[in-house]
C-alpha cells in the first residue's frame, strides 16, 4: 500500500493525556483532521469546552481537532489510527477497537512499555490482539521528548519505526516538522525496548538524586543502566546499535536527568520516604517505569540475564528491601572487567 501524507488525512487518536494531546495538536497544526478519544468523560468535556489541556496550560488545540468518548466516531473513515494510552492499557483499548472493527489503515503506537507476564513489546501486543494480518500496518514513534517541549515547538528529535519500510517512512513524514525531527529506524524491537527500559533506570537515578549521592553516582547509574538495557534487548533480538541512538541513549539522557520526568520524580519521592503508592498519587499521572520494572524483571529472570539495577528497583517497589540497603548491596557487588 502506498502511503501519502500530502493529502488531508483524517486521524483517529486514542488517548488524551498530555503526550496524546501534544502529538494530536502537532498533527492538527499540519492541517490534518484529528478526532481524539478518551474514556475519561471529565477530560473530554473540559477539552471540548476550553480546547486546553489541564497538564499543558496555555496551549489550545489548533486546527480541525475534536474530542469524544465515542470510539465508533474515532474509527469511522479514518486514514490512520494513533495510540497514546498507558502501556498497561494498550491491550484493553485495542480489544475495544477490534470489537468495533479495526479499520484497514496504519496503527501507530506512541506509548513506551513491555507487557507484564507476556514480555511482549507493545507492537507485538497490537499484533496479538488485532491479528497477524495487521503486522504490516503497525508502526511506533519513540525517543527523547517531553510534551512541554514539543507543544512549545522546541527542537526535538525522535525515531519512527515499523515492520515495513513504507509504514516506517510514513510515521516519519506524518509527524515530522521543522522542529520535530523524526528519524527512520527499521529495528522496531530495539526502539521499543529502549523506550520502555530507560524508565526503570530513570527511577534509579531519581532515587540517587533524592539521596544526594552526587553526579558521579548518577553517571555510573546511567552508563551501567544502558549496559543492562542493551544486554536484555540484544538477547531479545534487537540491534545493539539502536540502544546507542535516540530511542536508547537519547531517551535515557532525557528521562534520567530532569524532574519533568515522572519516572525520575517518582524515584526522588521514594528516596524522600514516600511509598510507591503515595508517590504515584502525588505525581497524579501514570508512572510507566513502575510497570516496566516488573516487566523487565520478569523477562530478565526468564532469560537468565543479570540486571542488578533493575532488580534493585524491583525489590524496592515490592517493599522487599530498604533503599539504603539496596544502595549498599549494589556498591558491594563483585567488580568484573568492563565489557561493553
Amino acid at each position: 500500500m502506498l502511503l501519502k501524507t500530502d493529502k488531508k488525512l483524517k486521524i483517529g487518536y486514542l488517548g488524551t493525556g498530555s503526550w496524546g494531546f501534544c502529538l494530536a495538536s502537532l498533527l492538527a497544526s499540519k492541517g490534518y483532521e484529528v478526532i481524539s478519544w478518551s474514556s475519561r468523560e471529565d477530560w473530554v468535556k473540559q477539552l471540548q469546552l476550553t480546547r486546553e489541556h489541564e497538564l499543558l496550560p496555555g496551549h489550545r488545540s489548533p486546527g480541525e481537532m475534536s474530542f469524544t468518548t465515542n470510539l465508533n466516531e474515532v474509527l469511522d473513515g479514518v486514514d490512520v489510527l494513533i495510540e497514546s494510552v498507558s502501556s498497561n492499557g494498550v491491550r484493553n483499548v485495542l480489544e475495544k477497537v477490534k470489537a468495533i472493527g479495526m479499520p484497514s489503515c496504519p496503527l501507530i503506537l506512541t506509548s513506551k512499555g513491555i507487557e507484564q507476564k507476556t514480555g511482549l513489546i507493545l507492537p507485538e501486543v497490537a499484533i496479538q490482539v488485532l491479528g497477524e494480518s495487521f503486522r504490516d500496518q503497525v508502526g511506533l514513534l519513540s525517543g527523547p521528548s517531553f510534551a512541554h517541549d514539543v507543544i512549545r515547538g522546541l527542537p526535538t528529535s525522535v525515531v519512527g519505526t515499523a515492520y515495513t519500510k513504507s509504514v516506517m517512512h510514513f510515521v516519519s513524514e506524518l509527524f515530522g516538522t521543522q522542529n520535530f525531527r523524526v528519524y527512520p529506524n527499521s529495528d522496531i524491537k530495539g526502539v521499543a525496548f529502549g523506550g520502555a527500559l530507560k524508565n526503570v533506570i530513570a527511577i534509579a537515578c531519581g532515587i540517587a538524586e533524592g539521596l544526594a549521592l552526587g553526579f558521579s553516582c548518577h553517571a555510573a547509574l546511567m552508563t551501567r543502566g544502558l549496559h543492562e538495557i542493551r544486554k536484555l534487548a540484544t538477547a531479545s533480538g534487537c540491534h545493539p546499535e539502536t540502544l546507542y541512538g535516540l530511542s536508547g541513549m537519547g531517551d535515557l539522557c532525557l528521562t534520567c536527568g530532569s524532574l519533568m520526568s515522572r519516572n525520575f520524580r517518582f524515584g526522588h519521592l521514594l528516596a524522600e520516604g514516600y511509598t510507591p503508592d503515595q508517590a504515584k498519587e502525588k505525581i497524579g499521572m501514570v508512572v510507566e517505569g513502575a510497570y516496566a520494572t516488573i516487566s523487565a524483571f520478569e523477562l530478565s529472570q526468564k532469560m537468565k540475564i543479570t540486571m542488578p539495577i533493575t532488580e534493585a528497583v524491583y525489590h524496592i517497589l515490592q517493599g522487599k528491601l530498604q533503599i539504603k540497603k539496596v544502595v549498599m548491596e549494589l556498591m558491594q557487588r563483585t567488580i568484573k572487567e568492563e565489557h561493553l
